[in-house]
């Protein structure tokens, strides 16, 4: 089916506004890639230091030019439980490339962070920044010239971002993208999230928090909520980089394996060297960047793309906009319910149909491009499949069911859960913001209260320890955007806002930080820009000014005269101590260059 008459308009858009960028991107991909085998420019010292680790047929193998060299960019540790599984990816990539007649070596590692234990720590105020870095880190690795394609071993907030950053600034490179898959189910995340609202009341002890979280984070695996993690693997699949069926088989598993190898033989398959060359930079266009778009909204996804999407997009030439992801969320419905949006896990949404349902269901109501490259070709209804496990332990697709395993999980485009996708841009005389209602009850959209000011989380904490938060109000979080101190995630403030909240008063949250893919039922006005640093109108907000956040309309405004809200001088945060200690002092270069975050908050915009 085509696609829907306003996707085509604001993918036409796109094309338009972007064509100077992407034009010549693309040059410079046709360029690099017309060298062909990349090998052969290296001169014998280079080369000699580049398979001296090699096995004695791999040096044989490189030594010459008719052999493809997969290059493994990984970003494998064992703190992370969604990385832990990489530890023993490359011996299975090695071993899937000389099946196919290739060779395969880890190019680089990169770094990866934990959220969840960075979390209103010191250290969240590099997360951002870690994408760019991840980026840089990988470029790096591939800066070697010895590899004909690329695989990518990545799953987790800021590092797929940074990955694909990375592979497309690596364009003439095919890539493919590995993931490991998430935990087995645990402690039901709304459990988790009752007993967490209990922690911040009082009533329930630190034993009993360590205890649920605990249950929750329990294995190896991407953690089962839907937030930047899983909508990343969810992006990576609708965008072509995954191959169909990949992203949510969870790890330790033959099935897991063996996607892993065919990932790897796959990679080698569409090299310069073969008939089916499939750069990633001309595979990925604003089509495909449209896709991702539709595929967040109609799963409720992370509130972080507006920033990732948005510096992926610009690092294949292609010029996203916050109006171009807010129009496409009015039409695009959500059809997937995944928690904090639901009660699910994403194991309940890959067994109701995952992946391929959803496709499936978008093609149907004609919500995406169709007409796109992937990795396994072209066209999407090849990812409109389930993967499993054949007699001979290779991958076998069969087609999707045509109804979904759980309607209250994953939904019939004709019967959505909510006609839009719930992401939406604000705009108003306090600057640009987004918002995700799709956990948000419809009575909570609007919501006009007088401001309370603060300058970091933890004053709205202490006021809340205090008692003092007892009323309706708009809490403004101001100074923490990419130039105050990176952009830390605020979810620290859900649980004493979601008290407040159910308490009965009327509260919702004005920040030029982020709140993420975990954020929830508290209506949240985020990456406000220009943030408070940059001379944003946001640092202009003072004590007992009414807020009206008009989700419904698309406003954020403060209900101040014009003329004296414009003559306030801005307030200044003393941001010393947020510039030293657990690294951040290596950052500070970052902060200073960081572009807005409607641009993507990145040090490359």
């Amino acid at each position: 089916m085509a696609a829907h008459s306003s996707i085509e308009a604001i993918t036409a858009r796109i094309v338009e506004r972007s064509k100077p960028h992407r034009e010549a991107y693309l040059e410079r991909v046709r360029a690099a890639a017309s060298r062909g085998p990349h090998r052969a420019v290296l001169s014998c010292g280079n080369l000699a230091h580049g398979f001296a680790a090699c096995s004695p047929r791999d040096k044989s193998d490189l030594a010459g030019d008719v052999v493809p060299n997969l290059g493994i960019i990984t970003a494998y540790n064992d703190m992370l439980s969604a990385h832990q599984p990489y530890e023993t990816f490359p011996p299975i990539i090695r071993e899937a490339a000389r099946e196919v007649g290739g060779v395969a070596q880890v190019a680089g590692g990169v770094p990866a962070m934990c959220d969840g234990v960075t979390q209103g720590q010191p250290g969240m105020e590099l997360s951002l920044f870690s994408r760019d870095a991840i980026a840089m880190a990988a470029g790096i690795g591939l800066s070697h010239n010895m590899f004909d394609a690329a695989v990518f071993l990545g799953i987790c907030d800021k590092i797929v971002p940074g990955l694909v950053i990375a592979a497309l600034s690596f364009g003439h490179l095919p890539s493919v993208f590995i993931p490991a898959g998430p935990m087995t189910s645990g402690l039901p995340n709304d459990e988790k999230s009752r007993i967490r609202q209990l922690y911040a009341e009082g009533k329930v002890g630190r034993d009993e928090l360590l205890e649920a979280e605990s249950k929750s984070y329990h294995g190896p695996g991407t953690c089962t909520f839907y937030g930047t993690a899983n909508s990343n693997q969810m992006l990576m699949e609708i965008m072509g980089f995954h191959l169909p069926g990949a992203s949510f088989v969870n790890p330790g598993t033959p099935l897991r394996d063996a996607l892993t190898k065919e990932a790897a033989k796959r990679a080698l398959a569409i090299t310069a060297l073969g008939n089916e060359f499939t750069p990633a930079g001309e595979m990925i266009d604003e089509r495909s960047i449209v896709n991702g778009v539709v595929g967040l909204h109609a799963t409720g996804g992370s509130t972080n793309h507006t920033l990732h999407l948005v510096a992926m997009a610009r690092a294949a030439g292609i010029q996203l906009t916050w109006q171009d992801i807010s129009e496409l969320s009015d039409v695009v419905p959500l059809i997937a319910r995944v928690y904090p949006n639901g009660l699910a896990d994403v194991n309940h949404f890959h067994a109701a149909g995952g992946m391929g349902f959803l496709i499936k269901q978008l093609l149907k109501g004609g919500l995406l491009h169709d007409d796109v490259r992937t990795v396994v070709g072209h066209g999407l209804d090849a990812y409109t499949v389930e993967a499993k496990l054949g007699m001979d332990g290779i991958v076998v697709r069969d087609p999707v069911q045509e109804e979904s395993g759980d309607p209250k999980v994953l939904a019939r485009i004709e019967e959505p859960f909510q006609s839009n996708g719930g992401l939406k841009m604000l705009t108003g005389n306090i600057g640009k913001a987004v918002i995700k209602i799709s956990a948000v009850k419809a009575e909570r959209h609007v919501v006009e209260a007088p401001a309370l000011v603060f300058n970091d989380q933890q004053e709205l904490q202490d006021a809340f320890k205090r008692g003092e938060l007892n009323r309706d109000f708009v809490a403004v979080v101001r100074f923490q955007g990419p130039k105050a101190n990176g952009m830390p995630e605020l979810h620290r403030l859900t649980p004493p806002l979601g008290v407040l909240q159910d308490r009965g008063y009327k509260v919702a949250l004005l920040t030029d930080g982020r709140m993420s893919g975990a954020s929830g039922k508290v209506p949240a006005a985020i990456h406000v820009t220009p943030e408070a640093s940059d001379g944003g109108s946001i640092a202009r907000i003072l004590d007992g000014d009414i807020i009206r956040l008009d989700a419904a309309q698309g406003t954020l405004e403060v209900l101040v005269d014009a003329e004296e809200f414009a003559a306030r001088e801005p307030a200044k945060a003393e941001l010393a101590g947020n510039e030293f200690g657990m690294g951040r002092e290596l950052f500070s270069v970052f902060r200073r260059n960081a572009g807005p975050a409607d641009l993507g908050a990145s040090v490359f915009a």
